[in-house]
């Protein structure tokens, strides 16, 4: 908990929150990739300290692959030491790797059917917003799930204190999300027990090019 606070305090453009995601929004945002039998390839975009991280280690088989990607260097150290190393002791023929990068340069292979995403959209710029989903869909399979949250009424919240430039970057992230929920057949459900209470937004993976599209 602590380490967490000291980077959301030091590092609020990565860091999108005050609080860790709680263990329903963590059961909520693992849901598919745990019901979903067959091998599973999964990819966690911004675990942070790994609220959503231990939903997955916990149901992860041997056939499966699972990769992680954070860009913070103190998240990515609390994240070994504390959770993908002991698991690796216990079950060393399981697939499990870090990658300390930003997504847009992480050196990934394939697709994944399971993209669990933690990334702090409220807190970047539109642009960076479409190239970072552009990358997503690119790494997702033809029917996969890529699911992240967002806060709920916090852009309506923040409305009148940001000025104009603000609210038309208010207005641009609404409008990406809606277009977004739209062409990927999306859907939204929303979790109360977490601080704050959250949405959690599924987005499913198609065969066009999402560079058209995002």
């Amino acid at each position: 908990m602590l380490s967490f606070l000291s980077q959301a305090i030091k590092n609020t453009y990565h860091t999108g929150a005050i609080w860790p995601s709680s263990k329903a929004l963590g059961r909520v945002m693992t849901r598919s990739f745990n019901d979903a039998e067959g091998p599973r390839r999964v990819l966690e975009v911004g675990p942070g300290t790994g609220p959503f991280t231990r939903h997955v280690l916990k149901d992860l088989r041997r056939e499966d692959e699972f990769h992680i990607v954070e860009i913070n260097p103190e998240f990515c150290r609390r994240l070994e030491e504390r959770h993908l190393g002991p698991f690796r002791s216990a079950n060393p023929d399981f697939t499990v790797e870090l990658h300390q990068d930003p997504i847009e340069q992480a050196e990934l292979e394939g697709r994944f059917g399971f993209i669990i995403c933690g990334l702090p959209f409220n807190n970047f710029p539109p642009a960076s917003t479409r190239m970072i989903f552009r990358t997503l869909l690119d790494l997702l399979q033809p029917g996969g799930e890529l699911i992240y949250f967002e806060y709920a009424c916090v852009r309506s919240m923040r409305s009148p204190f940001v000025g104009t430039d603000g609210r038309r970057r208010i207005r641009q992230m609404d409008a990406h999300g809606r277009t977004m929920q739209r062409r990927f057949s999306g859907s939204r459900e929303l979790v109360i027990g977490n601080f704050p209470p959250a949405y959690a937004v599924r987005l499913r993976g198609q065969e066009q090019d999402t560079r058209e599209t995002v």
